[in-house]
This record gives C-alpha cells, sequence and structure tokens, in this order.
C-alpha cells in the first residue's frame, strides 16, 4: 500500500493522524512547494498566502493559462459521508476561487465508491450530496454557470458524453497493471480497481472531445493523502493511446484539522467538527470541550511559557478561515506565544467568529434550498 507512516504520523488515501510533518511528506511523494511571488489575484486569497495551499505538481501550467486568459478546468470530487462540516470548506473555498477565474468545474459525486463501501444506496446517497454537499456548496457562492455537477453512476443525459466517459474508464485499465494497483491500495479488491479507474476518468474526461473539445489546463486540487490517485491518473494519461491527454495538474493543501487536534475531521466523529448546522450552543460546547489547546497545564505555567499556537486548534481555525486580517492574527500569535492571552480567551474569539459566520450561513442556506435545480443538468 501506497503508505507514508513513521513514529510521529500516518497519512495514506483513508487514514490520517499524528503530528504530521508537511516537508517531510512533500519530499516523500515528490510534490513541489507552491512557487515564490504568485500573481495578485493568488496572493489575495488566504489559502495562498498563508501557504495552507503548500505544495504542487505542474502548477504553472494554470498560472500561465490565467495569465494568458486561455480556457482551463478545475475537477474535484465529493464523497456523500455525512454531514457537512467546516472541513469541506477547505476545497468548497478552491472551487468558488477557481470559478471566479474563468475555469469550467467539473464536480463529481463520488456515489458509486460510496456505494461499494459506505452499504447505502443510491437514492441514499444521491440525498445526502444534494442536501449535505450541494445546497451548502451554493451557499457558500458556487454558480450554476461553467459548472458541470455529475454523479457517477449517472454521467449525464446526452448519451456522447456519457458513453465517452464510461469507455474511458474502461480503457484505462488497459494501461494499469496490478503492481500499481497493489502499491496505492495494498489490499486489492474488485471495488477498489474500478474506483480508481472511474477517479482516473473523472479527472482526465475533461479533456475529451465531447467536453471541452480538446486537451486543456486541469488542476485538481487535494489533499496530501489523495496523491496516490492523482499520481495513478497522471502515468495512466502519459501511456494512453487513443488521445494526447495534457498532464494533469495538482495542488496540495494542510489538512483542516479536527477539533481533538490529531489529523483531520472525521464524518464519523461529530465531537471532531463543526457542522454547519450546528446551533451557537453546540459550537461553544464544542470548542470548550474538545478543541485541542497548545497551553500550558496551569495559569502560572502558560503566563510564563507561553503557548503553541502552531499547535492550537482554536488558532489555527482562525488561521485557515476566521480572521482574514493578517495584522491582527499575527497579534493574537504573539499574545498567545508570550502568555499574554490564555486559551480560554482564544476559544472565546473563535467561537464568536463561528458562530457569526455559521449565523449568516444558514440564512443563505434556506435561500440555496430553492436553487438547486440549477445546478442539476
Amino acid at each position: 500500500m501506497d503508505k507514508k507512516e513513521c513514529d510521529e504520523f500516518i497519512v495514506t488515501p483513508w487514514e490520517v493522524s499524528g503530528d504530521i510533518n508537511y516537508e517531510k511528506l512533500g519530499k516523500e511523494f515528490g510534490v513541489k512547494p507552491m512557487p515564490e511571488n504568485l500573481p495578485k489575484v493568488f496572493n489575495e486569497n488566504i489559502l495562498f498566502r498563508r501557504k495552507i495551499i503548500f505544495a504542487h505538481r505542474d502548477f504553472p501550467v494554470i498560472l500561465d493559462a490565467v495569465k494568458e486568459k486561455k480556457k482551463f478546468a478545475m475537477m474535484t470530487g465529493l464523497m456523500p459521508s455525512g454531514k457537512f462540516h467546516l472541513g469541506h470548506m477547505l476545497l468548497t473555498q478552491q472551487m468558488i476561487f477557481y470559478q471566479n477565474l474563468g475555469a469550467k468545474l467539473y464536480v463529481t459525486v463520488a456515489d458509486l465508491e460510496a456505494y461499494a463501501t459506505r452499504g447505502k444506496s443510491l437514492e441514499e446517497l444521491k440525498k445526502i450530496a444534494i442536501e449535505q454537499y450541494l445546497v451548502n456548496y451554493i451557499a457558500l457562492g458556487l454558480k450554476p454557470k461553467n459548472l458541470d455537477f455529475y454523479f457517477q453512476s449517472e454521467r449525464s443525459n446526452i448519451s456522447k458524453k456519457s458513453n465517452a466517459y464510461y469507455s474511458l474508464a474502461s480503457k484505462l485499465s488497459r494501461y494499469a497493471t496490478f503492481n500499481e494497483f497493489k502499491a496505492v491500495y495494498g489490499e486489492i479488491t474488485p471495488g477498489k480497481m474500478s474506483s480508481s479507474l472511474l477517479q482516473a476518468a473523472d479527472m482526465l474526461h475533461p479533456q475529451l472531445k465531447e467536453f471541452e473539445g480538446k486537451a486543456i489546463p486541469t488542476i485538481v486540487p487535494v489533499g496530501i493523502d489523495q496523491d496516490p490517485h492523482l499520481r495513478l491518473a497522471r502515468d495512466l494519461s502519459q501511456r494512453f493511446k487513443d488521445q494526447k491527454f495534457l498532464q494533469l495538474s495538482s495542488t496540495y493543501h494542510l489538512f483542516f484539522p479536527s477539533l481533538k487536534g490529531n489529523g483531520k475531521m472525521s464524518s464519523s466523529d461529530e465531537t471532531s467538527y463543526i457542522a454547519m448546522t450546528d446551533s451557537e450552543k453546540e459550537v461553544e460546547t464544542k470548542i470548550k470541550r474538545y478543541a485541542f489547546s497548545g497551553g500550558q497545564n496551569t495559569l502560572e505555567e502558560h503566563r510564563k511559557h507561553g503557548g503553541n499556537p502552531d499547535k492550537d486548534v482554536s488558532f489555527q481555525y482562525l488561521k485557515f478561515f476566521f480572521e482574514s486580517d493578517d495584522a491582527k492574527l499575527k497579534k493574537i500569535h504573539e499574545d498567545y506565544k508570550s502568555g499574554k492571552m490564555l486559551t480560554s480567551e482564544l476559544k472565546e474569539i473563535l467561537i464568536e467568529k463561528i458562530n457569526t459566520f455559521l449565523k449568516e450561513h444558514q440564512k443563505k442556506k434556506k435561500l440555496a434550498e430553492k436553487q438547486v435545480g440549477k445546478f442539476l443538468k
């Protein structure tokens, strides 16, 4: 299995835990640090400016497309596994960012993969995808223009498009080897093999003549744990004989941490995340009770030695989403590190900001529910 594991952390496509060393992980996977001196439009985005998006493969291709105002695509997917939470917002913000830059978005619901692994019917999975994911995407700012939102189980009502998509997934199997599947998945099952080929088709099919009509630059933003899937798709695309694919580009973002500070949020553990439907009281309780602290054990020790904002979950949430002002974030960092600010004070700042955000988001979500039909074609 393609698994990066040491005493401190574990990162695989199915498990993320421990204190992750991103620099070490990036070198092991062979990804490159994000380019310095990004264009202004990227540096205005918190995720790029604060290096939350920290590594890439072939990202300059996308930078050139943006600079030259050339057509490009962004491809991503969702696993309809449960409640939509703050961790999902990390990718959603990138979707909206690229859409606003003019990219054509391809967003797949991996319902076939979920059907094989999650024990739910396709009808249940479709309901989750729409009510939990699509509605929140819309509330966060996703637009129907330049968007292709689809389900793996029913790619398109247009037969030529649907046939081309499923045919590509089947044809890619000719260029895959058993050893590659074993390297990525360890224990190989028919479900994992078919899912990986369908994922590769998801990433590559925008370049088919039935879709964008030519080999256009395509960016796939993911967490570093999903890089094995990218590597497989990239390798298969370069062996494919029926068509010349432009190599996929990808970016890698830090994991939005679990409230408990160990790995990323898990949809199966409600105490590890803040859901978009959480009430003010639920947010307050979760942050106060579960948010991992970078502070010292006693007030005296904290005032003397200070806290560690880089380990503190409340500070990390401010850094990722909830404090857009770099100067204010720096002041919080310094005050907490010096011991001037207590963990309880830091948590109160976060609680107020999350509840302010969720109050507005929940209003937008009600409006978004009425717009779903525009996004389903």
